[in-house]
């Protein structure tokens, strides 16, 4: 868990990287910038609003041949080795991001390249390097006293409440390339950032694989549960799958697959399944691990609890309740109608 109320911005640089295919320049500043008590709490929320609401997915520095290769990994080593270097290695930062900038729909703009410290991440303090680009600008108008009127001068600048591109890259876990957050406000070109730029590979932690397996469990409840079964009981499925990883810490499939199928014709289904789409998830080899509550709390959101029918009606299970569809909610086939049809009991119709 990431908290950055008491982070510290021990040092601030900040840079102009132009399109290099537009034969655009680069700035570098001489000297880092010198905050002052007005400017820091701007700059603090400008910074991080957008890694407080995003679902923390990390990363890590990653190479084909070692992590040592990648050149941002180099440089981040040196900053958080030598906290006094920040600003000349914030010019090797920003001139890294040029060489990058050559697409031609790459947007020039500012780079601001900090060293921050007190941040507490999972309930440790940690220091971090972050490196943060405004691409959009927006029109704005000032207003100008001129003897008897009142002039207006319009003017462009950046939105302090939308951070265009932005990482934090947190001092742990060096040897394996460093844990590291990632934000992309205007994916017109999603490799320049993570890819080019950055060069990350997505980090195996507890959280990616709570939202893989949750989203292996998604795509059989619809692949397999609902051709096998119907609409309720790949909600269901869903649903028991949801509330299992809910109340437990640690996932074992074995305990998950007995607690979950209900059904027993459809766990060695689920193990083919598994095995066949096991690389597309990156689960092949993963049968347990430790539970990411966060990103539970987030797949119970995108999921599904409504039964859509083709007579347009609409009914909508219970997640918190989920016994309540078990007892209340039959289906059945209609031979005069020759339709299927769902009862539903209840003693009163409540208010809303």
């Amino acid at each position: 868990m990431l908290n950055l109320y008491n982070t510290q911005i021990e040092s601030l640089s900040i840079h102009k990287v132009g399109n290099k295919s537009r034969n655009e320049n680069i700035f570098l500043s001489s000297k880092p910038f010198l905050l002052d008590d007005e400017m820091t709490p701007l700059l603090k929320e400008f910074f991080f609003k957008s890694f407080r609401l995003k679902e923390e997915s990390y990363y890590q520095f990653s190479n084909e041949v070692d992590v040592e290769f990648n050149q941002l990994y180099t440089i981040v080593s040196e900053i958080f080795s030598n906290p006094d270097s920040a600003h000349i290695n914030s010019k090797k930062i920003a001139s890294h991001l040029f060489e990058q900038s050559q697409h031609p729909h790459i947007k020039s703009g500012e780079v601001y390249v900090t060293y921050l410290e007190n941040i507490s991440l999972d309930n440790e303090k940690v220091n971090a390097v972050g490196i943060f680009k405004s691409e959009i600008k927006q029109d704005f108008i000032q207003f100008e006293e001129n003897a008897n009127d009142l002039e207006i001068i319009l003017q462009q600048g950046i939105n302090l409440g939308k951070l265009d591109k932005g990482c934090l890259i947190f001092d742990v876990n060096k040897e394996e390339g460093y844990k590291i957050l990632s934000v992309d406000s205007n994916r017109y070109d999603t490799k320049y950032w993570l890819e080019h730029f950055l060069g990350v590979n997505t980090l195996a932690d507890e959280n990616f694989y709570t939202k893989k397996y949750l989203k292996l469990c998604q795509d059989f409840a619809k692949d397999v549960v609902f051709p096998a079964e119907d609409k309720k009981e790949e909600v269901m499925f869903m649903n028991r799958a949801v509330n299992h990883f809910a109340k437990n810490d640690r996932f074992e499939e074995t305990a998950f697959l007995n607690d979950v199928v209900e059904n027993p014709t459809l766990i060695p289904e689920f193990k083919h399944y598994k095995v066949e789409r096991g690389p597309k998830y990156k689960l092949e080899d993963v049968s347990e691990f430790p539970i990411a509550n966060k990103a539970v709390s987030t797949a119970r959101k995108t999921i599904k609890n409504t039964i859509n029918l083709d007579t347009n009606i609409q009914i909508k299970m219970d997640f918190i309740n989920p016994e309540s569809a078990e007892r209340f909610v039959e289906k059945g086939w209609d031979e005069e109608k020759q339709m299927y049809y769902y009862l539903v009991y209840f003693n009163k119709e409540q208010k809303n």
